[in-house]
């Protein structure tokens, strides 16, 4: 199993920024890939950008060019988000593929007020 402990973030006026961060622990030689989600309330939840382990990262539409995704060790990745907006507000969720499955952190909202 992989354990996945998110963090960063909290309340930003719309045009500001955030960096989300997200640590794996046990068995993160399994990983292929991290990511992050978002889910608002009565919507799916839905990508944001993940990334593999070798090659380039991957971007919803409408966070491209906002939003930028990243491996800072081998066990953990940041979002950093820019030109934060309203539509930007969710519960944000880490995301690991491995080989052994699929794990999901606890979430942590992000909120933009106007």
């Amino acid at each position: 199993q992989v354990q996945l402990v998110e963090s960063g973030g909290g309340l930003v006026q719309a045009g500001g920024a955030l960096t989300l961060s997200c640590k794996a622990s046990s068995n993160i030689f399994s990983i292929n890939a991290m990511g992050w989600y978002r889910q608002t309330p009565g919507k799916q939840r839905e990508l944001v950008a993940t990334i593999p382990k070798r090659g380039a990262a991957n971007y919803a539409d409408s966070v491209k060019g906002r939003f930028d995704i990243s491996w800072i060790s081998r066990s953990t990745i940041h979002l950093q988000m820019n030109a934060l907006t309203l539509d930007d507000t969710a519960v944000y969720y880490c995301n690991a593929d491995t080989r052994t499955g699929e794990y999901w952190g606890q979430g942590t909202q992000v909120t933009v007020s106007s």
